[in-house]
């Protein structure tokens, strides 16, 4: 298993962050890879609540993954199919002066040829994480509108480059 683990600080409240972050629909907004996530369970979103996305980079694919903590304004965890990784993804918000710290602890299980070629492949998971994270911090920073309610769907979204292939930082 390979782990990793990001954090950037948001300016704005640490509820604010949780509700956008808490809607994963949200996704496509601040995740370059993708295209859409849709809630496919029932109810208000908890644990056991269960999504659907389609994954664009690296190739297109259908991923499912299931909230398995949600601690409001604190704590929100998935589980599911990432990619070529079975992944749990973590989300620990804690109020600051400035706004919310948010560590993102991410864990990657792969199986069979790309375990040899996990290492690599986690390294530029975690900076395109880390990417996509900025891309959040910017999307809900100072000065931007307030954070859109669950449902609310914008008609644009940020796009950056994925990281260069010959990124040399290691995870």
């Amino acid at each position: 298993m390979a782990s990793f683990e990001n954090t950037v600080i948001i300016q704005r409240p640490v509820e604010e962050v949780f509700a956008f972050l808490a809607d994963f629909e949200n996704l496509p907004k601040w995740n370059y890879a993708i295209v859409e996530t849709t809630k496919t369970s029932p109810g208000p979103v908890g644990v056991g609540t269960t999504y659907h996305q389609t994954r664009s980079i690296p190739t297109r694919s259908d991923e499912r993954f299931q909230v398995t903590a949600f601690e409001p304004a604190r704590r929100l965890e998935i589980h599911g199919q990432i990619g070529p990784f079975h992944a749990r993804i973590g989300y620990l918000l804690e109020p600051t002066d400035s706004g919310t710290r948010l560590r993102n602890p991410v864990d990657l299980e792969s199986s069979g040829p790309l375990a040899l070629v996990a290492p690599l492949a986690t390294s530029r998971v975690k900076h395109a994480v880390a990417a996509n994270l900025d891309t959040l911090k910017q999307l809900l920073g100072a000065g931007a509108s307030p954070v859109p309610g669950p449902g609310h769907r914008s008609a644009s979204r940020a796009q950056p480059e994925p990281p260069p292939a010959h990124n040399n930082v290691r995870g």
